[in-house]
């Protein structure tokens, strides 16, 4: 029997942030009204944040509410096994006026002993930089508890970490326990494990519209850290037409593709696919469906939609659980 499913988009949940700005509306056309959005959520079933299908006979319907109703059409025979009737990714744009706080994630153990979530492990896609911009990612060297704990103290955290420099195009896979922060000038693409909880250890000194501080959780961070230097920059290939794997890790695929005309997509029914248009405007064609995605749009292939046809002129990541 014929799935009812068809290629989803959703509302984009806009969150103001206090390093927020308003490229998210001039880049990415979301309809900010905010000169402090930082973040565009895409596809999300955190709690309090559940997307909501934006096109076709499924408008209006929540994303729990389709996987509960069609788990193994929706999420895949094997995504569902694996987590039930749990979407396991979150799909971000961001928008970094000014540096966003230095944090970190924990582990899957840590975050389901404290919190009863998954971890955090994500990735992010550099959309769009000013001149130069950077990130923070890791130690310079490999550390330990005691030294972090001095210079936090002496407010000189930043100083043992690492600054690296950022453009257009550069992929960063972020670890649970890489202290990490999004630098000021960057719009960034940010795939992730379903979870929304960050160990905050500095925030600049910053203070919000009341003149408040955000709160920092150090102590929750110490177990968290890698204190080890690590390497996150990812280097992938530009074949046309083509899917170019960036990152392969065991909670999500994703692939590059530069697309220059059109390329038939086959999929096997074991997961999800989801489509995040960078650059450039795409169609996608799938029976009687066709619709045509355009810079900052995110689409969601449902695992039932196993042949469909990309074409156009774009940059797309794709990403799946494989």
């Amino acid at each position: 029997m014929k799935s009812s499913l068809y290629p989803l988009q959703f509302e984009p949940i806009l969150k103001e942030r206090i390093w927020g700005g308003e490229k998210l509306k001039t880049i990415l056309n979301k309809p900010i009204s905010s000169k402090i959005t930082g973040e565009s959520w895409e596809l999300s079933t955190v709690e309090g944040d559940i997307s909501i299908v934006s096109n076709g006979e499924l408008k209006g319907k929540t994303l729990m509410e389709l996987i509960g109703e069609t788990p193994n059409e929706l999420l895949g025979t094997k995504v569902h096994e694996r987590f039930g009737k749990q979407f396991p990714l979150l799909f971000k744009y961001l928008d970094a006026r000014e540096d966003l706080s230095i944090q970190v994630h924990p582990n899957d153990k840590l975050a389901k002993e404290r919190h009863n979530s998954f971890g955090k492990t994500e990735m992010w896609y550099i959309m769009q930089a000013d001149t130069d911009s950077r990130i923070i990612v890791g130690f310079k060297e490999n550390s330990s508890k005691e030294e972090y704990l001095k210079h936090l103290r002496d407010n000189t955290l930043v100083s043992i970490l690492d600054n690296v420099k950022a453009k257009a195009g550069d992929v960063f896979f972020l670890e649970t326990g890489t202290v990490h922060a999004i630098g000021a000038g960057l719009v960034v693409a940010e795939i992730q494990q379903t979870s929304d909880i960050t160990y905050r250890l500095y925030d600049f000194d910053r203070v919000d519209a009341q003149g408040n501080k955000r709160e920092l959780h150090v102590d929750l961070a110490l177990d968290a850290i890698n204190y080890n230097k690590v390497n996150t920059q990812k280097e992938y290939d530009s074949k046309t037409n083509t899917s170019n794997v960036v990152v392969d890790c065991p909670y999500f695929t994703t692939n590059y593709i530069p697309l220059e005309s059109n390329t038939e997509i086959f999929k096997s029914g074991e997961t999800f696919t989801v489509y995040m248009c960078i650059d450039g405007s795409f169609e996608i064609e799938y029976d009687d469906f066709k619709h045509t995605y355009i810079k900052g749009d995110t689409v969601l292939i449902p695992a039932a939609v196993r042949s469909f046809v990309l074409n156009g002129k774009a940059s797309i990541l794709e990403i799946y659980i494989s």
